[in-house]
């Protein structure tokens, strides 16, 4: 986490959530937090919140590790972080920040008093951007018609698809993350119009890991560009897409929901 991140379609990474339930055995998130794992004897601010069969914790500072902060103190369990809200506010230059790239801040098990801190630590920083992503986009209703979830111009929405599936779309500023890609999608027409996609492939040496083909990738961007949404590919695809590989940013173009779908006026 920090002001710089190796992920391709994001300037910062910001983790006030950390963990996840989940149990996807592809997710980078977890083997990162089991290679930094570690936790402290003290629990004198720590307070664990029984619930869904796990624990959610949540800490007022950090926690140490051989004298090092522990990032992930508790491995991947849910743990909220409350000392790192301010982060945005202390950056100035303004950032497009991937908020909680270590967890799914809108799983099931995470309290809605989580979620309302995290929005409101982002409204106190608007000079930024920020990237909400989750595997449970249902949530984003249930906190909309809770009052919750209020639109902001800087707010992307996003929901991760790694096999075929229809997208739950936001509205203008909402994106499918197709990460890492499993399988090829041959009903692209049938879901909702989003303003992005992304698409990566499998990463690490997992036993079993799938290779994508270019087809996948290529069926993809057609769909993309016949209605004129903005396609960014990760660098774990460059060496396959070739001269086809490309990487736009729906900020530097116009919005899909502003232009003609290329399939109305074809002949």
């Amino acid at each position: 986490m920090g002001d710089k991140t190796k992920i391709d379609w994001a300037d910062a990474s910001w983790n006030p959530v950390t963990g996840c339930l989940h149990g996807c055995e592809y997710c980078y998130a977890r083997q990162m937090a089991h290679r930094y794992a570690g936790q402290d004897t003290g629990y004198a601010y720590c307070y664990r919140l029984p619930r869904y069969g796990s624990e959610l914790i949540a800490l007022d500072k950090p926690m140490h590790l051989r004298g090092k902060k522990a990032p992930y103190p508790f491995d991947f369990a849910p743990t909220f972080h409350r000392y790192r809200l301010d982060i945005p506010a202390r950056w100035q230059r303004p950032r497009n920040i991937f908020v909680c790239s270590m967890a799914d801040l809108f799983g099931e098990w995470v309290p809605d008093e989580w979620i309302a801190k995290v929005f409101k630590a982002c409204e106190a920083a608007p000079q930024h951007r920020y990237l909400f992503l989750t595997k449970n986009p249902i949530r984003y209703s249930k906190l909309k018609d809770a009052g919750m979830l209020v639109p902001h111009d800087n707010w992307w929405f996003g929901s991760t698809m790694a096999t075929e599936g229809a997208p739950y779309a936001m509205g203008r500023r909402s994106f499918v993350s197709i990460e890492p890609i499993l399988a090829p999608f041959d009903n692209m027409e049938e879901a909702p119009l989003v303003g992005w996609v992304i698409i990566g492939a499998e990463t690490g040496a997992r036993k079993g890991k799938v290779v994508p083909e270019k087809r996948w990738i290529d069926d993809i961007a057609l769909y993309c560009k016949e209605w004129g949404i903005p396609v960014f590919m990760k660098e774990s695809l460059r060496k396959l897409m070739g001269d086809d590989f490309r990487q736009e940013y729906p900020w530097d173009m116009a919005s899909p929901w502003d232009r003609k779908p290329m399939r109305e006026v074809a002949p």
